[in-house]
C-alpha cells in the first residue's frame, strides 16, 4: 500500500468507524480464512461490518476520536467490528467467538461508553432494535386481547341465556 493508499484507508476507516453506534475489537489469531469469511457473511447478515486492520493504521484511524481508549487493544491481528445500531456488532462477534475459541473478543464501544469483553458480552445479550420492539408490541397487545375476549365472552354468555 502506498502513502496516499493508507491515507485513503484511514480516512475511510474514521469515518466508518466514527459513525458507527458500536465497536467491537476482537483478535483473530490462527482463524482460518473460511472461518473469517462465514464471521463476515453473519455480519453482513445482522447490519454489520468487519473489517480485519493493521494495528498501526487503524490507531492512526482512532486518534482524536471518542474511540481513541480502543486503540491499546490492538496488538496482534485484530478486526474491527462495527455498526450503524448498538448492538449488532457484539451480538455477531459473541456469537461466533462462542463457537470458535480461535476468536477472542478485546473490547467495545457502544453508545459512548468503551467497554472491556465482559461488557461486550453484557451488550450481545440486549434485544435488537427489532426485537425491542417485538417485545413492546406483544406486551401492548396482550392486555387489549384479553379484554376483547372477556367482552366476547360475556357478550357470548348473554346471547346463550336468551
Amino acid at each position: 500500500m502506498n502513502r496516499n493508499q493508507k491515507k485513503d484507508w484511514i480516512s475511510l476507516l474514521a469515518a466508518n468507524v466514527t459513525k458507527a453506534e458500536s465497536v467491537t475489537i476482537a483478535s483473530f489469531k490462527a482463524l482460518k480464512v473460511t472461518e473469517l469469511e462465514s464471521l463476515r457473511k453473519s455480519a453482513r447478515e445482522a447490519g454489520a461490518s468487519i473489517k480485519v486492520t493493521q494495528n498501526r493504521l487503524t490507531k492512526i484511524a482512532l486518534a482524536g476520536t471518542a474511540l481513541e481508549p480502543l486503540a491499546p487493544l490492538m496488538k496482534g491481528p485484530t478486526l474491527v467490528a462495527y455498526a450503524p445500531d448498538a448492538v449488532s456488532a457484539a451480538k455477531v462477534t459473541h456469537a461466533f467467538a462462542k463457537t470458535n475459541d480461535k476468536l477472542v473478543i478485546l473490547g467495545g464501544f457502544s453508545d459512548g461508553v468503551v467497554l472491556d469483553a465482559a461488557g461486550v458480552a453484557d451488550v450481545a445479550m440486549l434485544p435488537t432494535l427489532d426485537e425491542a420492539r417485538a417485545r413492546l408490541l406483544a406486551l401492548l397487545k396482550t392486555p387489549v386481547g384479553n379484554f376483547v375476549r372477556a367482552v366476547n365472552a360475556r357478550g357470548e354468555k348473554l346471547a346463550q341465556a336468551a
